[in-house]
């Protein structure tokens, strides 16, 4: 798509690498089998490969000049459906055994919540994002990534950083390095609690402060002198807690 002129407000940063297309399209491991959804498929650079080995793809493109333009290039290929919506107002009305996409920075988490919010039509999430981000997502306890993002995307999902993309393959060139995630859903949560909601208001109010111990940051929701009763020692900070952690305190407070 030659004389394509980016969005910045769009965060578009279009791969042009051909070796990391091939990463990609290898790491999704695709199949005739697959009903897969990308996510902002761009100049169709993933798309021309997707849409020749899986048995349907739906591609939602919210830049209405490339929807046009992928509508031309992709007319011969009837198991492509193409969309010209924005991806966080897109309601999974299907099953996909695949989401694919190289999300923009900028609304990268919002796309990950949305499809968590949706988890139950999915089956794996194949994503490009920013590399930070995706450190914080697989990042464990006591590690200065570790926070309540991480926590909410480990509750439902289990992800993987399967590989690095530098800067210089995407044009216009971006700031920093990106990451290929896979994100597989989990049939159930990683813990088991009564109240969901609970756990992760724990989770964000102890992360509000994070540099403070759980005594003082729970206070609200656990007496100061019941935290002990927990098998949590209550002179902890968040980021020395695991889900489990959270957990049995979620629990404690519900019993």
């Amino acid at each position: 798509m030659t004389g394509f002129i980016p969005k910045r407000s769009l965060g578009q940063n279009f791969l042009i690498d051909d070796n990391i297309k091939r990463k990609i399209i290898q790491a999704c491991q695709l199949s005739l089998d697959d009903n897969v959804l990308e996510i902002g498929p761009g100049l169709g650079v993933l798309t021309e490969e997707i849409v020749k080995v899986v048995k349907s793809i739906t591609a939602v493109e919210k830049d209405t000049r490339l929807w046009a333009q992928l509508k031309d290039k992709f007319k011969d290929f009837p198991n492509l459906k193409l969309l010209n919506q924005d991806f966080l107002k897109f309601k999974l009305n299907r099953k996909f055994s695949k989401v694919i996409g190289n999300i923009p920075y900028n609304i990268s988490s919002p796309i990950i919540e949305h499809l968590i919010n949706q988890k139950d039509k999915i089956n794996a999430v194949y994503i490009s994002l920013q590399k930070e981000l995706a450190e914080r997502i697989v990042a464990k306890p006591g590690n200065k990534d570790y926070g309540s993002f991480s926590l909410f995307v480990q509750y439902h999902c289990q992800p993987e950083i399967k590989f690095i993309i530098r800067k210089g393959c995407f044009r216009p060139q971006p700031k920093v390095d990106s990451a290929f995630m896979e994100l597989t859903i989990r049939k159930t949560p990683k813990v088991l609690v009564k109240d969901e909601q609970l756990l992760f208001k724990i989770v964000r109010t102890a992360f509000g402060q994070r540099r403070k111990m759980i005594v003082n940051t729970l206070r609200n929701f656990i007496p100061r002198d019941e935290i002990s009763h927990t098998g949590i020692d209550p002179n902890c900070r968040p980021e020395e807690l695991s889900l489990e952690d959270f957990a049995k305190i979620a629990e404690f407070i519900v019993k």
